[in-house]
């Protein structure tokens, strides 16, 4: 086994030891009849199969292990422990909300997993594969090695080959970082993870599986300790889960001493103290809302019919300010309409002449894209003779040209007119315009006694103008629909084509998209700072080249922005990958579905505000549920450090703690994060929501604080302490949820009554349980004082906090205008 080999792993992700393989020798499978059954069952015993070393997805038995086996819930089992040590068993209550909340994220995770795979089962693309002399549509999952397989333009090479028949051009950057495509011929490799940028081969599988390039790129990168990057919100709940986590032990030790030694309490109240204080410190359930309102989304997005590759591009959703898009097949309808050629030197080309090398271009050819299918559809299977090909040039989207060359007919060229005809198009451009002033495509078919070079370009001069041809397809009736929804939500759309500009424009105006009037020829932005100045200013952009989307989404990552981009050809490829958010079509080709975070099986653009909605929704659902959670924890943050340095008793119980916690956060907090919520997402999520829980934090420390003074200057019992400062809690709590219910709905009424009455009842039941004890008067009085100041202190914090923004981001202001002047 090399280093690269990994343990066999099911369809379910599941590692079985691997039993014994035979030795199977490569062989010069003939092209034609591919492998047969035996052969393909001989490869498939000894593991020469194409299945992934990792799963796509977490296995169950890992899910449920992640769920069970935290550093929270070993802290939580060692609390339990020391209060099972001294006895206080009522208090040990907080192990039922641990195991609940582990027990939903466990479902709901393992049912996400479950719904992602069928889903990615039903996404799989297949390839072309020759078995028995026959062709078979499979799963890439079922090939083995030295099977005979076909690739065409757009398709993702699923596993290491050597090509045997046919030409093509192979893009490499997704495995190399090497943007030119290279030219494949018999006898060249393909390299997984590789895509063909143009032509068609067919190949023979050298590598599968886990001995593939790139199932090697990513062991070694798995092994390099590199992981998907999250999003900001888990990083920022993974900050602040490991800077509570270092603080809790030093703090522990120190708040037990102090009430053991210092206050001389008991050893159960001392350990009871201590637990209450760790609890409150602890966001338990915050990192499994988290998760399971992802969880849920994924969902969500899978009954939409699309697939989220990863987790984390829900959250980037939910912040883009900026959508690219591509104009066929998101804009317009992907079918396209080739119209009759238009001559242009009807004195020397005749109309059958025309047709003649037209019908022998296309006839017998595979489409690459949705202009070369018009065409075949148009052309290719007219009736009559059909000349004999000598030399062809496919495709490219970086020269959009492509070449024929017949036996003694000479060379035709098609492709863009401005491309083809480069320093002459003056000679044509009046026939071009009124095409593109109605949004149509349209292609030069020209003549030349050779075949250009690529790499060299065509000398104009030595070409002679044919005809032009017309390709038109229909704005998609939804498509101004959908971007009024983007312009409503303050998302800018970004048209990025290969087509003529003044076409683009005009579709990009039939749509109804903000700005289609401000378009430029992406062939004129020689240098970067052209491409990032026309990013900022334009709206449309015509006659881009692959590499130049790359650098136009860079171009506005660069300017602050948030990127979601959508495509499906393979020129939308590069920029899929390097898009905050890429989004691919089901429908184009499988390398823009490969490496896109996001696939729309049903390749329906309209869907796509559902989409992003969705992303919104659970991200400030989160955001505003999280506020719940860092009340209570910042409240007990900031009283256990006062503690450490002033002499008074920890005034809460865990128990007292865990009805906290249950009625007005964990309870309103599952199903806040699960209602309609499609605010735009803006600010950092860790800043956001330590300021929207700093007034129920602050305001539960300063009443408590003053209870506590009055506790002691009356000299009343320790229970009379808890019992104030736990009802005192519960009216903070509800009346920090009352704001964040606001705007009220029926449902956010029902769900305040419903805690309130809870907690009512909760008292009233079980307060003996619960640690409440009947007050006396004086204790009636100390509770009826702090409850009339719930309200106004919360209130009186939320606007000073209010005016320290202000003012911060007035200072802010002034700063740069300040140095400015200074400057000058």
């Amino acid at each position: 086994m090399n280093k690269f080999q990994r343990p066999h792993r099911s369809r379910s992700g599941e590692e079985k030891p691997e039993p014994p393989k035979p030795q199977v020798p490569a062989i010069e499978t003939d092209p034609a009849a591919g492998l047969t059954t035996a052969q393909v069952e001989q490869r498939l015993a000894a593991g020469l199969d194409n299945c992934a070393a990792e799963s796509p997805t977490r296995t169950e038995k890992q899910i449920i292990q992640d769920n069970i086996f935290t550093f929270f819930n070993l802290v939580f089992v060692i609390l339990a422990l020391c209060l099972a040590l001294v006895g206080s068993y009522a208090n040990m209550t907080f192990l039922g909300v641990v195991i609940a909340n582990t027990v939903i994220g466990i479902v709901q995770q393992l049912r996400s997993k479950r719904t992602v795979d069928q889903l990615t089962l039903v996404a799989a693309h297949k390839v072309h594969c020759i078995r028995d002399g026959k062709e078979q549509l499979l799963p890439s999952e079922q090939l083995v090695r030295d099977d005979i397989v076909e690739f065409s333009a757009g398709e993702q090479i699923c596993a290491d080959a050597v090509v045997v028949l046919g030409s093509a051009h192979a893009n490499e950057a997704l495995v190399t970082g090497e943007a030119e495509p290279i030219p494949k011929e018999p006898g060249d490799v393909l390299r997984s993870g590789s895509f063909l940028a143009a032509g068609h081969c067919t190949a023979r599988l050298t590598h599968v599986g886990a001995e593939s390039y790139a199932s090697q790129l990513a062991t070694e990168a798995r092994e390099g300790g590199h992981k998907v990057a999250k999003g900001e919100m888990m990083r920022s709940l993974d900050g602040l889960i490991r800077v509570i986590g270092i603080a809790l032990i030093p703090m522990g030790v120190v708040m037990f001493l102090k009430q053991f030694v210092v206050l001389d309490l008991s050893l159960r109240d001392s350990v009871e103290a201590t637990v209450a204080a760790l609890i409150g410190m602890i966001p338990e359930g915050l990192y499994l809302l988290t998760s399971v309102a992802l969880a849920v989304s994924m969902i969500r997005l899978a009954q939409r019919k699309v697939l989220a590759q990863d987790m984390n591009c829900i959250e980037t959703l939910a912040r883009v300010d900026v959508l690219c898009v591509d104009k066929t097949g998101t804009i317009t309808e992907a079918r396209m309409e080739a119209t009759d050629p238009e001559l242009l030197n009807p004195g020397t080309w005749t109309a059958d002449q025309v047709h003649s090398a037209l019908r022998s271009i296309y006839s017998g050819t595979e489409p690459d894209n949705d202009t070369a299918r018009a065409l075949v559809q148009k052309f290719g299977g007219r009736d009559g003779p059909v000349w004999r090909r000598t030399a062809t040039v496919p495709f490219n989207s970086a020269y959009k040209w492509s070449a024929v060359a017949f036996e003694g007919q000479g060379c035709f060229v098609v492709g863009a007119p401005e491309f083809v005809a480069g320093d002459r198009y003056a000679e044509i451009s009046g026939n071009v315009e009124p095409y593109l002033e109605k949004g149509s495509r349209v292609l030069l078919l020209a003549h030349c006694a050779e075949v250009p070079d690529p790499k060299a370009g065509i000398v104009p001069c030595a070409l002679e103008f044919v005809a032009l041809l017309p390709v038109a397809n229909r704005i998609r009736p939804e498509a101004p629909e959908t971007f009024r929804y983007f312009s409503k939500q303050g998302v800018a759309v970004k048209v990025i084509s290969g087509d003529n500009p003044v076409a683009v424009s005009e579709v990009a105006r039939q749509a109804g998209i903000p700005g289609a009037d401000h378009f430029v020829d992406a062939a004129t932005l020689i240098t970067d700072e052209d491409l990032a100045e026309a990013a900022r200013r334009c709206t449309v952009f015509g006659r881009v080249t692959p590499a130049q989307k790359r650098k136009l989404v860079k171009a506005l990552q660069a300017q602050g922005h948030t990127v979601a981009m959508t495509g499906d050809g393979v020129n939308d490829v590069l920029a899929l990958k390097d898009a905050d958010c890429g989004i691919a079509m089901a429908s184009g080709a499988q390398a823009a579905s490969q490496v896109a975070q996001l696939v729309l099986l049903e390749s329906d653009f309209s869907g796509l505000p559902a989409v992003v909605a969705e992303g919104r929704r659970v991200i400030n659902n989160i955001q505003r549920s999280a506020s719940l959670f860092l009340v209570k924890n910042i409240f007990s943050f900031l009283l256990t450090f006062v503690t450490l340095f002033v002499t008074m008793p920890y005034p809460l119980q865990p128990l007292q703690l865990t009805l906290l916690s249950a009625v007005t956060i964990g309870i309103p907090s599952f199903i806040l994060a699960l209602e309609p919520n499609h605010e735009v997402v803006q600010g950092k999520f860790i800043l956001n929501v330590i300021r929207a829980a700093l007034p129920g934090g602050l305001t539960d420390l300063l009443l408590v604080l003053g209870v506590q003074a009055f506790v002691y200057v009356f000299e009343l019992p320790y229970e009379t302490l808890t019992t104030v400062t736990t009802l005192l809690l519960l009216a903070v709590g509800l009346a920090v949820l009352w704001d964040v219910c606001k705007p009220f709905t029926v449902a956010h009424g029902a769900l305040w009554g419903g805690m309130a009455l809870l907690t009512i009842l909760s008292v009233v039941c079980l307060g003996d349980l619960l640690g409440v004890v009947r007050l006396d008067l004086k204790g009636i009085l100390i509770l009826v004082v702090f409850l009339l100041l719930v309200v106004q202190t919360l209130h009186t914090i939320e606007r000073a906090l209010t005016w320290l923004d202000r003012a911060g981001q007035e200072l802010c202001r002034r700063l740069p205008r300040r140095k400015t002047e200074e400057n000058t």
